[in-house]
């Protein structure tokens, strides 16, 4: 089974007893090797081995990543006019509104 080594940066300073290898008086706490199943080789989770690990990379890296993939103009997404829909409660007689939005299907090529 492949595996990879976690991508925390402080995946090796957390006390965890997973963590923990070596001899008796030689003990070490190692970053997590994460095998490479079904689940994980199709997910972020792919280089982490769990979401504070994860989110640690991103605070740490997130300027990097931003620097690499910069966003200098607005996205869109086409929808038809919104549908606005007045529900009435059985239980109480409570209303609010609930909106719909359709995105709209502009490819010409199906």
């Amino acid at each position: 089974m492949d595996y990879v080594w976690c991508h925390g940066p402080r995946c090796h300073k957390r006390p965890t007893t997973t963590r923990v290898r070596g001899v008796k008086g030689s003990k070490v706490l190692r970053t997590v090797k994460i095998a490479l199943n079904e689940f994980r080789s199709n997910s972020v989770y792919k280089y982490f081995c769990d979401q504070t690990c994860m989110h640690d990379f991103i605070r740490e890296h997130i300027q990097e990543f931003v620097q690499l993939h910069p966003r200098t103009e607005a996205l869109e997404t086409p929808i038809e006019d919104p549908v606005k829909e007045t529900i009435q409660s059985n239980f109480g007689g409570y209303s609010w509104t609930k909106t719909r939005i359709k995105e709209v299907d502009n490819n010409s090529n199906p």
